[in-house]
């Protein structure tokens, strides 16, 4: 397992436990995984998670299934290690008319789409999720 996670293989790992119908997956421990988290859960795309280990922490993601149905379908990352991709309030737009929404890590934390345009703040484009 890698010792530091990116973002894109955070969502990628909670992507492909949703594609293989898992009822939990674990991805290793960071504090942007943490907050990252905590929004996917108020937008209802996991059910909980919670932080196991002493020394070597993980963290256990339940995820949602309605019916059988997953709650997350499908996830565009923009932000690589490689390649950091920012943006303004101004510039962010509706992910699928609404149906969807992206998480933005700003200087006041990490934010959904009608955050940053609500607080009119910027950051890096992390990745759309629907």
């Amino acid at each position: 397992m890698y010792k530091n996670m990116t973002v894109a293989d955070f969502i990628i790992r909670i992507k492909n436990g949703y594609m293989a119908k898992r009822d939990y997956v674990e991805v290793t421990y960071s504090k942007m995984n943490e907050t990252l988290l905590a929004k996917l859960k108020a937008l209802q795309y996991i059910v909980s998670y919670e932080v196991i280990g002493d020394v070597k922490k993980k963290i256990m993601i339940k995820l949602r299934y309605e019916d059988g149905v997953p709650a997350l379908t499908d996830v565009k990352i923009f932000s690589t290690p490689g390649r950091r991709w920012y943006t303004t309030y101004k510039d962010v737009k509706p992910v699928l008319g609404g149906m969807g929404t992206a998480l933005v890590s700003t200087s006041k934390g990490a934010m959904t789409v009608a955050e940053v345009k609500k607080h009119k703040i910027g950051g890096e484009l992390l990745f759309e999720i629907w």
